[in-house]
């Protein structure tokens, strides 16, 4: 049997264990996130999304959906503490006067262009 004259890259290799990770479509996030197939496509396509490009179509993974959920996830700002372990309150400081509001200057409407311009309907 004739060899041939260049070697393969790598040889092939049956692994059953290294499993490709499986691929979504933008439809199927947008189920799982109750949100439209566009907001996934439009987020994916100002890169504010982590996505993978199979030729022209986005295409994501489950670790890239896990990402996503974390990114839009919202905490509390802070936890309460408990009264006791309040630190103890500041001595109240001198008020000055609120500041007067500032004189505001009234909103006048324009006249139409019509008006402005002096057609009224009259052709030239």
């Amino acid at each position: 049997m004739h060899q041939p004259a260049i070697p393969p890259a790598s040889p092939p290799t049956s692994r059953p264990n290294a499993a490709l990770p499986r691929l979504y479509v933008p439809e199927e996030v947008a189920a799982v996130l109750g949100c439209s197939a566009w907001w996934v496509k439009d987020r994916a396509r100002r890169r504010l999304i982590p996505f993978t490009r199979v030729g022209r179509a986005y295409r994501f993974t489950g670790d890239h959906l896990a990402e996503i959920i974390r990114m839009h996830e919202t905490r509390p700002a802070s936890a309460r503490q408990h009264p006791a372990a309040a630190p103890a309150a500041k001595p109240p400081t001198p008020q000055t006067s609120p500041p007067s509001p500032a004189p505001t200057a009234r909103l006048r409407a324009r006249p139409p262009r019509r008006v402005r311009q002096g057609q009224f309907g009259t052709a030239a």
